[in-house]
């Protein structure tokens, strides 16, 4: 994001707020998207919103979406053993990806891996299942235009490794210099050929899983039993932790980009979908600053399109 973001809000009142929390952001060191809406009365807020960006882990939920749908069609059974050898799994810090030894999971396990832990092992042997290929079409068919599913996760790693070797700080380097200059070092990197999205059309996607309006009921519902299941609470929760709040969320995480979507409800029934993506762009592979301005927009949009 360069120069005056591109603004989106539904009255006077959340354009002010929308202008301050790209303020915060960009204060912190994030390039920034971010759109939130309540799902229920369509009032939104946010900036830069059809940007195409890369999307690290958050690419699971489509993923998890499609195969929930093969499963409530029956073309895929849920407890179908899959197992994972250490010297074919992807890499990644949790999960199946983390195991040094053979694991058999069913096809519901992994599902419940892939978006509770965000393993990539397990999200990578789902895309093997059902083929990159069909989850793409699978989106186009259902009209999610603005986002793109075009290789596995594990591919993030072998074209980093490809330009950085095992440095990873060569490889953040050269993703945020490549960021400003728009030449790629890392395939996965540019919107061209990455698994991509827009704030605008991942919010769309929230909204039609809440609201039961894409794949099959049984899909939705249990897409977002399971995103209720996240244990990873430092970003869109970190500022709404409340018995009275329930976040249902993914992570998405590498290199500079650190990522989240997922939808806050409160016992109230104020129900608001949010999709923050960030870029950073200083060297720093831990960047709390960025993780808590992605929980302090959350609840600050939340609060502000609440009924």
């Amino acid at each position: 994001m360069t120069g005056t973001p591109a603004y989106v809000a539904t009255s006077a009142e959340l354009l002010a707020v929308a202008e301050s929390l790209a303020e915060h952001w960009a204060a912190v060191g994030a390039l920034g998207h971010l759109l939130a809406r309540n799902l229920d009365t369509g009032e939104e807020l946010g900036f830069d919103t059809g940007t195409p960006v890369p999307l690290a882990s958050v690419v699971k939920v489509p993923l998890a979406l499609v195969v929930l749908d093969e499963i409530a069609h029956g073309r895929l059974d849920a407890a179908l053993p899959v197992t994972i050898v250490p010297e074919h799994r992807s890499v990644g810090p949790t999960g199946v990806s983390a195991f040094r030894h053979p694991a058999t999971l069913a096809v519901g396990d992994l599902l419940h891996q892939t978006l509770t832990v965000s393993d990539n092992a397990s999200a990578d042997a789902l895309l093997d299942l059902v083929g990159v290929a069909a989850v793409d079409e699978r989106l186009r068919q259902w009209g999610c235009s603005g986002i793109r599913v075009r290789h596995r996760l594990h591919r993030m790693y072998e074209c980093a490794a490809g330009v950085a070797g095992d440095d990873f700080g060569l490889a953040l380097e050269l993703a945020i210099r490549d960021d400003a200059t728009r030449h790629y070092s890392i395939e996965t990197l540019d919107p061209a050929h990455g698994n991509v999205g827009t704030a605008t059309a991942l919010v769309d996607l929230l909204q039609r899983v809440w609201l039961d309006q894409i794949a099959h009921p049984s899909a939705t519902a249990e897409l977002r039993r399971l995103m209720g299941l996240q244990v990873f609470t430092h970003r869109l929760s970190s500022d709404l932790r409340a018995d009275t709040v329930k976040v249902s969320g993914k992570t998405g995480t590498f290199l500079h980009l650190r990522h989240e979507i997922g939808v806050v409800e409160a016992d109230s029934g104020d129900r608001v979908a949010v999709a923050a993506l960030t870029r950073s762009h200083r060297r720093a592979s831990t960047a709390h600053d960025i993780d808590l301005a992605i929980g302090a927009a959350a609840r600050t949009a939340f609060e502000s399109l609440r009924r």
